[in-house]
């Protein structure tokens, strides 16, 4: 990938921001690439009747976009930005609290967009949850 843009590294992004919001870690980020790490607890989860906790879909979503979206970042030029213009998410087994780490790529981009992809994992390292966007690449106006 030709284009390259400095990876968020350690820090978050500047806020506001869902990194901040929710507490992100960023293990990885580059070359189309972004895996981040997150702690689900409790807070952020539903009742699953039988005395457990099952993290809610939203969430889950949230983090596997938020991984493409990192991905994606790496690929761009200083003057370019993105926008998210479809999201697919497929739910394999139910998230449960503790460390869920998200795994993104760019898996092609072009001149105005961008196929991103992601998985989800628990910290035994099971499949919960994949995703499939495709980024609209936008380009600074500058007057």
């Amino acid at each position: 990938m030709a284009r390259t843009r400095r990876a968020w590294g350690d820090d978050a992004p500047p806020a506001p921001h869902i990194w901040g919001t929710l507490g992100y870690r960023g293990v990885e980020q580059g070359d189309g690439r972004s895996v981040i790490e997150w702690e689900a607890t409790p807070d952020y989860c539903f009742h699953d009747g039988a005395g457990g906790f099952i993290v809610h879909g939203g969430m889950v979503t949230t983090l596997l976009d938020t991984a493409m979206g990192g991905a994606c970042w790496t690929v761009l030029a200083d003057d370019e930005s993105f926008l998210t213009a479809d999201l697919h998410a497929e739910f394999v087994r139910s998230a449960r609290p503790g460390v869920l780490r998200a795994e993104g790529r760019v898996v092609r981009r072009n001149r105005r967009v961008a196929f991103c992809a992601a998985d989800l994992y628990d910290a035994a390292g099971e499949l919960l949850a994949s995703s499939r966007c495709t980024q609209i690449i936008r380009t600074a106006i500058t007057p």
